[in-house]
This record gives C-alpha cells, sequence and structure tokens, in this order.
C-alpha cells in the first residue's frame, strides 16, 4: 500500500506538472487581443478642465481636444489635451502602458499631467499611487524645449539650470518613473510637432543653451576666420552653369556680359551668441536687441551684390521667400524682425552696408532649434522664360552654419530619455553586477575544488547571498518577480512590446544569466544563489539554527506531492495574467518580493505581516515559500527540462546502499535512488561538500576504516 500511494503522488506531481506548463504554453499562444484606445470623450475632459476653461471639438485627424479660456473677447486657445496612450503606449513592468493625461500650451509648456491608469507593480498596492501622482505633477510649468532630468529624490536643486529642468524621481521605482517620463515626452513631442510648430526630426529636450560667459572681443576677419560669420560668394557665372541645358539658360543678358561679377554675396550669423551679436551689432545695439528677442535665438542675414532675399514682393515682418534654413532634415520656422537700428559692424572689411539689405530673423521658440547642431541654409534664385504665361526654374545653392560646442551648455548626457541613457545611468550597477555573475559561473564550474574545505565553501556562499541580498535585491532592485511574465504574455498577444525589458538593466542582466544557467545547472543558479528573497530565506534558516528551533520537515511521502501548489498559483497567475489582466498584480502578491525586497518593507500592515510570516515560517522550516508556493519557482522548475548536464557528482554507493545525502538535503532534492532532482535542486551543493570530505560520506569512512583494518592486519602478520 505504502508504495501504491507514492506512485500515485508522483503520477499527481507529473500531471500537475504538464498542466502547469500547458497553462503557460496557452496563456503565451493567446493573440488577437484588442489595441490600446483612448477612454476620456469630451465630457469626461470637462470635469479636468473646469470653466472658465472650455473643451473643444476633437481634432478630426490628430486625437487631441483643444483646450480654450474664456473671455470677453473670445475663445483663446490655452492648451491641446490627449492621452499618452494613444501616442507613446510604451509598456511598463506589467506589461500594460501607463495611461496619462496631457495638456501642454501653444508656447511647449505642459499645462498639466494626470495619471488615468496605471498597473505598474510598485505603485499597486506597492507605494501606492500618491508617490505617481506627485511625480507627474512636477511637469506643469517645464517646457519641451527644455532638457527633463530625472534626479534621485530630494536631490532636485531648486535653483533650475538653464539648461535642464530638473524633476525628482520616485524611490524604489527608478526604472517605472524613466518609462513615465518618456512617455510624457514623446508623446507631447508629435503633438507639438503637428500641432504647435515644433520642427519635425529634431528633439527639443536635446538642445543645447548658449554660454553668456564668453566673449572676446573679434574683428570681422577674425569672426569670418572662426566660422562665427559665414559667407557665400557666387559669381555670374557660376550660377549660369546650373540653368545649363534648362528652358532659363542663357536668359540672363548681365550675368553673360560679366561672368566674373558677382551676383551674391551673403553673410549670415547667430546673433543671439554673445561673442558674436556683441562684436558684430556693438554692445548697447546688441543688449537692446536681445531685449527684444526675448530669448529666442536669431540670425542676422546680410546681402549684396545682384541676388536679394528681399524682392520687391517681400513684407517686412514675414517669413522670407527665397532664403531658408534646415536643421536635421526638417525646416527652421523664422521671420524678419523688422529692427532696423543702424548697424556698427566694427571693420571696414565687412560688406558695404548702403549696398546691403540686412534683416534679423528670429526664429520660433517652437522650432526646436538647437544652437549648437550644423545648420543648412538655401538661397534661392528663379529665372522666368515668357510674358504672358512664364515658366519658372529655380536652382538652390546651399550653405553650412554650424558654431563650436565650447560657445554652450551641452545638453546633461543622463537626461532620463531613451534607454540608452537607462543603460548609461546605470554602467556602475552594471559592471559591479557583471562581476558578481562572472564570480559565481566561475564557482559553479569550480564547484569541486569549492567544495573541498567546508568552511571555505560556506563561507563564500554566505558571503554571496549577501551581495544578492544587498546588492541584487535591495541596491540594483534586480529580484526577478512573476510580474515580469505578465509583460511577456501582453507582448505576445501583441498589447505591448518586448521593449520593457530593456528598461531595467541589472534585472535583465539576472534574468539572462539564470535563463543561461537553466542549460548548464538548471533552475537552481536563480533560485539558490540569485534570488534576492531566497536569499533572505536563508538568512532566516540560519538565524533558526543559530537559536536553535526545532526544525519541522514533511514525511518523504509527502514531500513532492507537497510541491504541487506551486504549479497551482503558476497556473492561476497565468491564467488571471492572460483573461483578468486588471487583477493580475493582485494576484502576484503572493510573491512577497514587493514588499521585503522592492519596498522593504515600508507598505501596509497586511503586506508586511505575510511577508514576515512567511520569513518566521522559514526559520522553522527551511526555505518554505520557495519550495512550495513559489510561482517564479515554479516557471523555473518547470523550464528545467531544458538542462543539458547531470553536473553535480555522485557515486555509485549513492543511494544503494548510503542516504546521508538524502538525509541531509534540505531541500528533499534526492531521490532514494541517490540522484538528484534538478528541477527541485536549489544548487546548496551540501551534497557535493558531504561526497568529497573523508570523514562525512559514508563510503569514504567506511573506505578507511576498511582500510585500518588491513593495516592493522599487515602489521600483525608482520610481528
Amino acid at each position: 500500500m505504502p508504495g501504491k500511494s507514492v506512485g500515485r503522488s508522483r503520477l499527481a506531481f507529473v500531471c500537475l506538472r504538464v498542466l502547469a506548463l500547458l497553462a503557460a504554453a496557452f496563456c503565451l499562444g493567446l493573440a488577437g487581443a484588442p489595441g490600446h484606445a483612448s477612454s476620456l470623450d469630451r465630457t469626461a475632459l470637462q470635469i479636468f478642465f473646469p470653466k472658465p476653461l472650455m473643451v473643444g471639438e476633437r481634432d478630426a485627424t490628430l486625437p487631441v481636444w483643444p483646450i480654450f479660456k474664456q473671455s470677453y473677447n473670445g475663445d483663446v486657445l490655452l492648451a491641446y489635451a490627449f492621452e499618452s496612450i494613444d501616442f507613446e503606449p510604451i509598456p511598463g513592468f506589467s506589461g500594460t502602458p501607463v495611461n496619462l493625461l496631457i495638456a501642454i500650451k501653444p508656447s511647449g509648456e505642459f499645462l498639466d499631467v494626470r495619471v488615468l491608469t496605471q498597473h505598474e507593480p510598485v505603485f499597486v498596492d506597492g507605494l501606492g499611487p500618491e508617490p505617481l501622482m506627485d511625480f507627474v505633477k512636477q511637469y506643469a510649468g517645464k517646457s519641451l524645449r527644455q532638457s527633463i532630468k530625472i534626479v534621485a529624490p530630494g536631490t532636485r536643486n531648486p535653483r533650475e539650470e538653464s539648461v535642464a529642468a530638473e524633476i525628482n524621481g520616485v524611490a524604489k521605482a527608478t526604472a517605472s518613473v524613466r518609462i513615465i517620463n518618456e512617455t510624457i515626452v514623446n508623446s507631447a513631442l508629435q503633438v507639438a510637432r503637428e500641432r504647435l510648430g515644433f520642427s519635425r526630426g529634431r528633439d527639443p529636450n536635446r538642445a543645447a543653451h548658449v554660454k553668456p560667459e564668453v566673449f572676446e572681443k573679434l574683428t570681422f576677419a577674425q569672426m569670418l576666420e572662426r566660422g562665427y560669420i559665414r559667407h557665400l560668394h557666387l559669381s555670374n557665372g557660376e550660377v549660369e552653369k546650373t540653368f545649363a541645358g534648362t528652358a532659363a539658360e542663357g536668359v540672363d543678358e548681365q550675368g553673360l556680359a560679366d561672368p566674373q561679377g558677382a551676383f551674391a554675396d551673403f553673410y549670415v550669423a547667430e546673433v543671439d551668441v554673445p561673442i558674436v551679436g556683441r562684436n558684430l551689432l556693438g554692445e548697447a545695439h546688441w543688449r537692446k536687441l536681445m531685449d527684444q528677442l526675448d530669448g529666442a535665438p536669431a540670425m542676422l542675414v546680410l546681402s549684396s551684390g545682384r541676388w536679394t532675399f528681399m524682392p520687391e514682393s517681400f513684407v517686412p515682418g514675414a517669413t522670407p521667400n527665397l532664403i531658408g534654413m534646415n536643421q536635421a532634415g526638417a525646416p527652421v520656422a523664422w521671420r524678419d524682425f523688422v529692427w532696423r537700428d543702424t548697424l556698427d559692424l566694427p571693420t571696414p572689411a565687412g560688406p558695404d552696408l548702403a549696398k546691403s539689405d540686412v534683416a534679423v530673423l528670429r526664429i520660433a521658440p517652437q522650432a526646436a532649434f538647437d544652437p549648437a547642431s550644423p545648420s543648412e541654409l538655401s538661397l534661392r534664385v528663379i529665372r522666368e522664360k515668357g510674358q504672358i504665361f512664364p515658366e519658372q526654374v529655380t536652382r538652390d545653392f546651399s550653405l553650412t552654419y554650424a558654431l563650436p560646442e565650447k560657445l554652450f551648455d551641452m545638453p546633461p548626457s543622463d537626461d532620463g530619455k531613451g534607454i540608452g541613457s537607462i543603460w548609461r545611468s546605470r554602467t556602475r550597477d552594471i559592471a559591479i553586477l557583471a562581476a558578481g555573475l562572472i564570480v559565481l559561473a566561475v564557482a559553479l564550474a569550480r564547484q569541486r575544488w569549492l567544495t573541498l574545505s567546508p568552511q571555505r565553501f560556506r563561507a563564500f556562499r554566505l558571503a554571496y547571498l549577501g551581495f544578492t541580498l544587498v546588492f541584487i535585491g535591495w541596491l540594483a532592485q534586480a529580484q526577478l518577480s512573476i510580474v515580469w511574465l505578465f509583460g511577456l504574455v501582453k507582448a505576445i498577444k501583441g498589447e505591448g512590446s518586448f521593449a520593457f525589458f530593456l528598461w531595467d538593466p541589472p534585472t535583465l542582466m539576472v534574468t539572462l544569466f539564470a535563463l543561461a544557467a537553466l542549460f548548464v545547472w538548471g533552475r537552481g543558479t536563480f533560485c539558490g544563489w540569485l534570488c534576492p528573497f531566497g536569499a533572505l530565506q536563508e538568512f532566516a534558516g540560519e538565524i533558526g539554527k543559530l537559536l536553535r528551533l526545532r526544525q519541522i520537515g514533511l514525511p518523504q511521502r509527502y514531500e513532492r506531492l507537497s510541491r504541487l501548489p506551486k504549479f497551482l498559483v503558476l497556473a492561476a497567475i497565468l491564467v488571471t495574467a492572460s483573461f483578468f489582466s486588471s487583477q493580475a498584480e493582485r494576484v502576484a502578491e503572493v510573491e512577497p518580493f514587493k514588499t521585503s525586497i522592492t519596498l522593504l518593507f515600508v507598505r501596509s500592515a497586511p503586506f508586511v505581516l505575510y511577508a514576515v510570516a512567511l520569513l518566521i515560517v522559514g526559520m522553522f522550516h527551511y526555505k518554505f515559500f520557495c519550495r512550495y508556493l513559489c510561482p517564479l519557482g515554479a516557471a523555473f522548475a518547470a523550464l528545467s527540462i531544458v538542462r543539458r548536464w547531470n553536473w553535480i557528482p555522485r557515486r555509485k554507493e549513492c543511494g544503494s546502499p548510503c542516504q546521508m545525502c538524502r538525509v541531509k538535503c534540505r531541500y528533499g532534492a534526492i531521490g532514494k535512488s541517490g540522484a538528484v532532482v534538478y528541477s527541485e535542486c536549489f544548487q546548496c551543493m551540501d551534497c557535493v561538500v558531504i561526497l568529497d570530505n573523508q570523514e562525512l560520506c559514508v563510503p569514504e569512512v567506511l573506505e578507511r576504516k576498511r582500510a585500518r583494518r588491513r593495516q592493522k592486519k599487515q602489521l600483525e602478520a608482520a610481528q
């Protein structure tokens, strides 16, 4: 009868494990889920923008709502409001994007940012939603023309730099707030470029700012030599060549008569840069101009010769038709500033102003112009042939304008924008973790050498578990969680992308290492060495031993059956994530990882009591949660079938007749036959320590006794 009951328990164990794998495969294979869609209508939006504000009709081509301010002189456009999910649905760590209501003014300034929906694990029953609400409130008043930098909580400089607008992050949610920052800025940029005149192709969040203190006295010739002023000279003959083979060839009689004569002498300089404008215009004129420009960049252009950018049809204050500027492949919006004070050029080497057309072209703030990036100026020449219906032929001549970076404050490299900046900002954590993983790989590869000394091995294991708990868990926040499977399920279903894996470099590194180790060593590499909560449980067990608490264990005949609940929990979580995604985060609270590792027990009482209770149970029953309830452990156990090698050494006597390792194994991961059950092995390597120890390994002890008896008999025989 006992044999039959054990056989039934093994059959049940195998069946439930297969059931968990099938459930996982079924959930991951689901597809065709509905896409993301906005959730607010005009009535709902009016709640966020009460009177005297008014919500207009939704744009017919772009999912934005105009917000007007009512006044006696008519309704004034105050902002555009939109939902981030319509523009930048970046999935968070649950695989679901945070949906934000964002309102930006025509100037590019944020009017308001609100959280509509979010499923970030750290903000769902963790820190709670309040820190997230406070985080997004900081965007009000910030501008898309600023570089937005996420800084550690409490370190924001109240006197904000001109280059970067600093926003306090949220402790224990570093990666999540970076994702949210990316969502806010990128979605706002899309709207700004479509509705506010921001030039496409350039990112105002990465624009440099002029250094006002950089100045030295320079002549016009010196500025030309350094490239602060750029000059384009075109002769009549050069222009004529460009029209060769067209209907306009040869129509310029004056040019044909004097091919070496000047067709155009064109100069351009960015006058809002002090070292350029102060030298070019003189101190008094320059300061007057700066007051009128109100902080906007501006180009001063001069043209002499036959060509002019100010034909008779030119209207002062308008956008010139015959001269344009591009940056990053997109046009820059600018207008004539109608600034006509007498210029004070410092040297006769400059152009003859009496014969020159002069204009200050003010660049629109919404143009996202970056003064430290090269610009391409284009001069257009138009020729006509015919009188009644003249045929027009145009040719464009280009001039590159670029100023050196030393004249500007460049945007900080860690501005919290882009996945690349996330990895750069965590260089230290990545380096330390990489070194730790290399050490672990070497230790596992040379485990026979490491376990020759029980004392050396114990010291190494406790030290590494301390590294796992303190650095990987509490400092680097790289605790793997079943929540990552939610994101994977949703990405496969088409509800998100796999990019969310890249937002947390340390966690991704641990994940990849653990998956690779599955093929070599099995699931125990993560569960026994790299899981911060597993390390915490192991330390709880060590404390229990120091306190000489009675250790409780299940009878061997029930041990395998008792491992089934974790597979049921895994299956339940995956099904919930697939069909009831709004409840998935709550079901995942069966993991105490968020409470004990991510939030360091700073959480509401029920969650803290649950985590502490598991640790207390672990003081009496070794790694209780890991062995019987952990859904992530179940996932690794189910995947452990990919392991390729039986790398833990065994003797022929293991199992028959020796049962020492089986009795001593605190995980119950050694069968009666002496074989290691790798799907349940946590790689504590206690059995390896026993195997190579002449005082612990029973076959070794017996062999030593037999050797002593043989030696004794030989001595007696010799006497």
